[in-house]
């Protein structure tokens, strides 16, 4: 039976039903980004003890069941395809999986048109041992983000990223721990909710890295909603699909709990591609800066004199303020910007003030 398509976008809601039913419901090109956090298909047989014979409360749930893998690869191009469709022609979409699924689902995008960017490994600081001492422990799992196309001009707050690791840029391993303790949602029994629930510091990097306030994210695999959790904290759009009633439930009660921080918090600042580019030679032309005033690097080790093309000399070196700070230091590039600075009421200020104050526009 064909699926009615909505004319607005349900945005904040859960629906609940099958990921690619619902998914079908949704406009064309509606959405800035996708996390998936799809069924593993772990093969298990049988149950799993530890040492002591006790059963380890593991991944058993009927939505994990397969019957091999050609229904686990027609059910994931089913909601593969449909993702790719409501996707912006600008947006990105994150898979996380384990070795038993992530490979397929990889080849699968590729050839559904997505364009990776990054595999990320989220490596688990607490993960669960190995009990029968037959393989390495699995420690990790790996995050597939994509584009929709080759072509995309897709977000990625890097300055965001640079933040939240000490001023140091993010790499593709991210350590965190699972998710465990007050955060973790338990049922009536006091035994965890949702067998896979993901840690929201985990949510709170993919969501910062690669959307905005007021963008709209979409999890097909919603689960305990932690996605929502930490979209509507981080002043995001959610979209979650859940087929569980129980998931869906909990996942509200979480929701109605949850605040979201101050909305001047939460703007990350514009990336460099994001900032537009202003020639240094435009505050000489408008007078900001007049040709003949001196500029220095912060210990005063170099002098230049600003020009009236909007450049510097210093002594035998002439050029771009980048150029000539390169010369002066022997150096293969430099930023001249952040280099030279000129005296202001006996401060000395770095150029980089001039394009924080004068921006153009």
């Amino acid at each position: 039976m064909p699926v009615e398509m909505l004319r607005e976008l349900p945005l904040d809601q859960i629906l609940l039903g099958d990921a690619g039913t619902m998914l079908r419901m949704l406009p064309d090109a509606s959405v800035n980004c996708v996390f998936a956090d799809p069924p593993y298909n772990l093969q298990l047989r049988g149950e799993l003890r530890r040492p002591d014979d006790s059963v380890v409360d593991g991944v058993d749930d009927d939505w994990d069941k397969f019957d091999d893998f050609a229904a686990y690869d027609a059910f994931t191009k089913v909601w593969l395809s449909e993702c790719r469709r409501v996707l912006n022609k600008d947006g990105t979409i994150w898979v996380i999986g384990s070795y038993h699924n992530i490979f397929r689902i990889g080849a699968m995008m590729q050839d559904l048109g997505f364009w990776i960017l990054n595999d990320v490994i989220w490596r688990k600081t607490n993960p669960m041992p190995n009990f029968r001492g037959r393989r390495f422990t699995n420690a990790h799992e790996t995050m597939i983000w994509a584009a929709k196309s080759k072509q995309s001009r897709y977000k990625f707050n890097y300055q965001s990223m640079k933040a939240l690791n000490d001023d140091l840029q993010m790499r593709s391993d991210w350590t965190l721990p699972l998710c465990t303790g007050n955060e973790r949602l338990k049922n009536v029994h006091g035994l965890k909710l949702h067998p896979t629930q993901k840690p929201e510091a985990l949510l709170h990097r993919v969501i910062m890295a690669s959307t905005g306030p007021g963008d709209v994210i979409v999890d097909p695999f919603l689960g305990s909603g932690t996605t929502a959790a930490v979209a509507k904290r981080l002043h995001r759009h959610f979209i979650g699909i859940e087929r569980h009633p129980a998931y869906v439930e909990a996942a509200w009660g979480r929701l109605a709990a949850e605040e979201r921080a101050p909305r001047n918090a939460v703007v990350a600042p514009p990336s460099g591609r994001e900032t537009p580019r202003i020639a240094f030679g435009s505050f000489v032309e408008r007078g900001i800066i007049r040709p003949g005033t001196q500029v220095m690097d912060k210990q005063r080790r170099f002098a230049a004199e600003v020009t009236a093309e909007g450049g510097l000399v210093s002594g035998p070196h002439r050029g771009s303020i980048h150029q000539v700070g390169a010369a002066v230091q022997n150096a293969p590039s430099c930023n001249g910007w952040t280099f030279w600075h000129y005296e202001r009421d006996g401060q000395l200020l770095a150029l980089d003030v001039l394009r924080k104050e004068n921006k153009e526009g």
